[in-house]
């Protein structure tokens, strides 16, 4: 039995009802993955999500690798149990992280040099480094080294950062195979305290072996279609992928530029292998990329919307701290099963936003997983049904129509001559 695979059923065009097969579970698709990006989905903990329906969670290797260091999370036994978490885990490289840092980083054929924005110190970030990083912290599916760019570049900058990043996947490729023949480079030795568990560095053979994981390339090339086939093709020629990612997109593109780019893929991408679409997680988007054949998706908005106060609804986005909900004894939302609406209403809710009170935060940013969690689901269960076009088309259009009225009545009326 091979660590990784994916099979899928249920077909309504691209869309598809899916199993990615990992060494720590099998994951339904379609499916939303939350965020974790310092080894915690924030405010939350791993039981929580996993009983809303999460099944598959990421890490983010750049915030791991500086903050404990990619050798401690390995010295304590990888990120699935520093973070109690058995289910299925990927990690992202870092590329969107590198990419905000603007400022503080300089790209080049090599690598990127960036300055930590924790304490300054220099780093020299390339594809073999990624690579022994994220084989260090050992998650499920590791992200290749990319050079992601701004939404709306143009042709010659998009094309520049699409042709360095399949160089950077040949060069990823290669650290990847090399350490899971050679094994994992012994680490700085990390003493636990006296009567404390030992490291799982102390079984030196054990922790030289690195674990089964899958590496991701990831397609590029903006919103340029050119690029874009260039890219999936150069992918495919390079070698066997358990999965393969879409990136590059919502950073700055118009919304139909990054459907249309989606439906491009569709034609390019194997149909045999589970496709991701890195940082894209609001609702209307998430039922858009599944009718483009996406399977996986992930993104920290719901978890960020959430700490501010608006929460998901099949009606639009919905701020609880508005006035009017000082007096509503409703649920956020009717028949959610999250412990938000089971247990509390927008009343209550609005109440401890309002009294600055941590759960506040904490049960929209659960409230707004369960959601997309459940939509994923509600996909799932309506291509099995036949009915995925019609039902995707009506809950777009109810949902946009939603956040259209709330805008509309947030405009302030032009000012009368």
């Amino acid at each position: 039995m091979t660590d990784f695979a994916f099979s899928s059923s249920h077909h309504d065009g691209p869309a598809r009802v899916g199993a990615f097969t990992t060494p720590h579970g099998v994951v339904e698709t379609p499916a939303f993955m939350p965020v974790g990006t310092h080894g915690t989905i924030k405010g939350l903990s791993v039981d929580e999500v996993k009983a809303v329906g999460g099944r598959m969670i990421l890490g983010n290797a750049f915030h791991l690798y500086l903050r404990p260091g990619d050798t401690m999370v390995r010295a304590l036994g990888g990120l699935h149990a520093f973070t109690r978490w058995d289910g299925p885990m990927l990690t992202d490289s870092g590329g969107f992280q590198v990419f905000s840092l603007a400022k503080l980083r300089t790209v080049k054929e090599e690598g990127i040099t960036f300055r930590s924005h924790l304490d300054g110190s220099l780093h020299a970030y390339t594809p073999e480094a990624v690579m022994r990083i994220e084989r260090n912290i050992g998650a499920d599916c590791i992200m290749q080294l990319d050079e992601l760019i701004e939404g709306r570049s143009d042709e010659s900058a998009s094309r520049a950062a699409m042709e360095r990043s399949l160089r950077w996947l040949d060069r990823c490729r290669v650290e990847f195979d090399r350490i899971g023949r050679e094994g994992r480079a012994p680490i700085p030795e990390h003493v636990a305290p006296a009567g404390a568990p030992p490291l799982a560095s102390a079984d030196v053979e054990r922790d030289l072996q690195a674990p089964p994981q899958a590496l991701l390339p990831i397609v590029q090339g903006g919103v340029h279609p050119e690029l874009r086939r260039a890219s999936a093709r150069g992918i495919l020629q390079a070698g066997e992928w358990d999965a393969i990612a879409v990136g590059g997109l919502s950073v700055g593109e118009p919304k139909p530029a990054m459907l249309e780019t989606l439906s491009l893929c569709d034609g390019e991408l194997p149909r045999d292998k589970p496709r991701y679409l890195m940082g894209v997680g609001h609702p209307d988007d998430l039922v858009e990329g599944v009718a483009r054949g996406i399977d996986l998706f992930d993104c920290v908005a719901p978890t960020r919307m959430g700490r501010h106060g608006t929460f998901f609804s099949p009606d639009g986005t919905v701020q609880i701290k508005k006035s009017t909900h000082k007096t509503d004894r409703r649920p956020l939302v009717d028949g959610c099963p999250c412990p938000a609406c089971t247990q509390y209403d927008r009343a209550y809710i609005r109440h401890l936003f309002q009294a600055e009170e941590m759960l506040g935060l904490r049960l929209l940013a659960l409230h707004n997983i369960a959601f997309l969690v459940g939509l994923m689901g509600q996909a799932r269960n309506e291509l099995r049904a036949g009915t995925f076009a019609s039902w995707s088309r009506a809950w777009v259009e109810r949902y946009q129509a939603g956040d259209e009225a709330k805008k509309a009545a947030n405009r302030k009326p032009a000012p009368t001559v």
